[in-house]
């Protein structure tokens, strides 16, 4: 019932950031564009838009995977604004347009891509899989896991992104937790809320905060500022909920994993990724995209020596005259990045292009009127917090990031923390919480979460509060 609701909400929602939601600002070609939100043209492309959402929405249900219908949509959306330019004298708009999106797309997709292989390569080698053995096989009581889960999601979510910690710590939670379903609901809960939170302060913790940083809206040291209203915004939900667990002791698992040969050497190679990536962005002005692409370099080589040390191994213990299947020479770079989310990364591509697309015909310049001039820069900030939680966070920040709205930098820095966490108040509001949802189906559930709605929201509240506070010297 509760679940239904939420997509019901989460449609109209949807509808309602597409008609409200680029500017009428000069294209890329300096073509101006055109007011055509009540055009048939305009029209049929937004309700493509969210017809193809509404398919994302209920992926769980039908079983048809995000970026099928989102990238059917966005094709047929540019058909659209290239006949609809074509017909207002204007053939070189569209192309221009959407080429200024391609690029947008191509610095996102390089380097997430580049991301997800290096976490891919650490999964295989072993290492998230040595630190949830670490955890479950220590004893530790429940509320000692509540708050080891909680802490380690915010310290781990700034570099592996928010989904794959919220996986790594989920798995802790339901290993431990066992048959207790309370525990394992409250813990689930705070993991995802941890994550989303962590991720909010650096820009390798999600995907709003990578494109707000690749922008130039905020430049990396600047996401500093966020650490303490980020912190903030789990501790409060935590605090609270600290006190519906027991302090009760479960049994230890007795489970052993051990990290592969390279493992460490991986772990050092994408800090060193990261350091190049943001060294690009600050010292040569470079797209992050390029540092990260030379990270993967890094990562080839590695996966080079790692596997001739591991084929070595392999004919050492074979009897002469037998050959070794080609499996058993263990890493491979291109397999890692095979293994990358490429639903996820072409989902972003449709996103992207559907929303870009209605911004050719007006209706993001219509968001930037009442949103950040009728409403204000606070209140249109806080409020994109409220719809994360109902509407991906992607959309809603890449509309807010077209729009380029005139407002102070502590305002980019509000929005950027707002898109961040609001997604936290639903399950279904955030990656983390929707995986979260998959892997222990039927306990941590949709209605479960929103129970506790309030609790969160007063986190949210928090952390607004302690970013004006605090951060009161970027909004002059």
């Amino acid at each position: 019932m509760f679940y239904f609701t939420g997509e019901i909400v989460k449609i109209l929602l949807a509808l309602l950031l597409t008609l409200f939601a680029l500017p009428a600002v000069a294209s890329e070609g300096g073509s101006q564009i055109q007011n055509m939100t009540g055009s048939t043209m305009g029209i049929i492309a937004l309700i493509f838009f969210v017809a193809a959402y509404s398919l994302v929405i209920f992926e769980e249900q039908i079983h048809l995977r995000k970026s099928k219908p989102v990238l059917l949509a966005a094709g047929i959306i540019w058909v659209m604004v290239a006949f609809s330019y074509n017909a207002a004298g204007m053939p070189d708009h569209a192309h221009n347009a959407i080429k200024h999106n391609l690029i947008e797309y191509a610095e996102l997709f390089l380097f997430l891509l580049v991301a997800m292989t290096y976490i891919n390569a650490m999964e295989e080698r072993n290492v998230f899989q040595t630190l949830r053995c670490i955890l479950v096989s220590r004893g530790f009581s429940l509320r000692v896991i509540f708050w080891l889960t909680g802490a380690l999601s915010f310290v781990i979510s700034p570099l592996a992104d928010n989904l794959t910690t919220a996986l790594l710590m989920g798995a802790v939670v339901m290993a431990v937790g066992g048959s207790n379903q309370r525990f394992v609901v409250v813990a689930c809960i705070n993991v995802v809320v941890a994550a989303n939170a962590g991720g909010a302060f650096s820009p390798f913790g999600d995907i709003t905060t990578l494109m707000v940083w690749q922008r130039g809206m905020v430049e990396f040291t600047e996401f500093f500022a966020l650490v303490i209203p980020s912190l903030v915004n789990w501790i409060v939900p935590a605090f609270i909920m600290n006190f519906m667990i027991s302090k009760e002791t479960p049994p230890a698992l007795d489970e052993a994993v051990v990290m592969k040969y390279g493992a460490k050497r991986i772990i050092f190679l994408f800090l060193c990724t990261i350091v190049t990536a943001v060294s690009f962005h600050n010292f040569l002005h470079l797209p992050p995209a390029a540092g990260m692409m030379l990270g993967l370099g890094y990562l080839g080589f590695m996966s080079y020596y790692i596997k001739l040390h591991e084929h070595s191994a392999n004919m050492s213990d074979i009897p002469p005259g037998m050959g070794a299947e080609e499996d058993n020479h263990g890493f491979d770079l291109f397999r890692r990045i095979a293994a990358a989310e490429w639903d996820t990364l072409l989902f972003f591509y449709g996103v992207i292009m559907c929303v870009g697309g209605l911004g050719q015909f007006g209706y993001l310049a219509m968001a930037s009127q009442f949103m950040y001039f009728d409403l204000g820069p606070f209140n249109a900030n806080v409020l994109v917090g409220v719809l994360s939680a109902i509407v991906d966070n992607i959309p809603v920040m890449f509309a807010v990031l077209s729009m380029e709205p005139d407002m102070s930098h502590g305002h980019w820095l509000l929005v950027t923390l707002t898109a961040g966490v609001g997604g936290s108040m639903l399950s279904i509001g955030s990656a983390a919480g929707v995986a979260l949802m998959g892997t222990a189906r039927g306990i941590y559930t949709f209605g479960r979460h929103l129970v506790f709605t309030p609790i969160i929201a007063l986190g949210y509240a928090a952390s607004i509060a302690v970013h004006m506070l605090i951060n009161g010297k970027y909004f002059h």
